[in-house]
């Protein structure tokens, strides 16, 4: 099995490489450059192969590069991944939200009766939902909160913002910029998507002194020491099942 993991920056991808290399003091093959000049990092780990991408920021920008990356190889599976605001309580700064939901939060129009996505103005989709049982159980396996993650273009930083987004999405876990990009690629290539988000700081008012982006890349890398054996678990029952 091969698998896509697309972050926005490099802090992240080295994260998720630093989780995904089994010994500190291993090597993998030095990074390629994709056409578009996004960098990308191989890991392989016992029955499936990480490809680690570096996409750039936000929806488009994630959009194009997942899609460049999907053209050029096959892969089974496309992961999301990176730090984002966590919805306070339910997601407190230093843990991990995998998504059950991806949803374009601000994606669609503002009208005088309030916010209208995509779906309900008729021009496509707001929502894309991973495998259900994939997500569980990398929720579980990391102990992360399975929640939506919404997708938004315009990071919240007012506490107006952060209660207009929580009142439309009351399950929602995190926010960040690239997952809807990245799941719109995949469904593009018939492809399975996942989104894991470690939390840097709470949605709300924008105070960068409470920010823990270290600590958020530190969850992240350790997330993904415990999801590899569990995205080979699963590639391996789904690539059976559908044989």
């Amino acid at each position: 099995m091969r698998a896509l993991v697309v972050t926005a920056v490099a802090a992240e991808a080295d994260s998720v490489t630093t989780g995904l290399t089994p010994h500190p003091d291993a090597f993998g093959p030095e990074p390629r450059t994709l056409p578009g000049g996004y960098l990308i990092n191989r890991r392989d780990l016992p029955g499936i192969a990480f490809d680690v991408l570096v996409g750039g920021v936000g929806p488009a920008a994630a959009a194009a590069g997942t899609a460049t990356a999907l053209a050029l190889a096959d892969y089974s599976l496309v992961v999301s991944a990176g730090i984002g605001g966590g919805f306070a309580p339910a997601a407190p700064l230093g843990s991990l939200v995998v998504a059950d939901a991806i949803v374009a939060a601000d994606l669609g129009a503002e009208t005088p009766d309030g916010f209208l996505d995509v779906t309900e103005l008729g021009f496509g989709h707001s929502v894309h939902l991973p495998p259900a049982e994939l997500a569980a159980r990398a929720a579980e396996a990391t102990g992360a909160l399975l929640a939506p993650v919404l997708t938004v273009s315009t990071v919240t930083g007012t506490a107006a913002r952060a209660a207009s987004l929580a009142a439309r999405h009351p399950m929602a876990g995190a926010e960040a910029m690239e997952g809807f990009g990245v799941a719109e690629a995949a469904a593009a290539h018939g492809l399975p998507v996942l989104e894991i988000r470690a939390v840097s700081n709470a949605v709300g008012p924008r105070d960068r002194a409470a920010w823990r982006i270290g600590d958020a890349l530190t969850a992240l890398a350790d997330g993904f020491r415990v999801l590899g054996p569990v995205l080979a678990n699963w590639g391996e029952r789904h690539e059976h099942d559908h044989r």
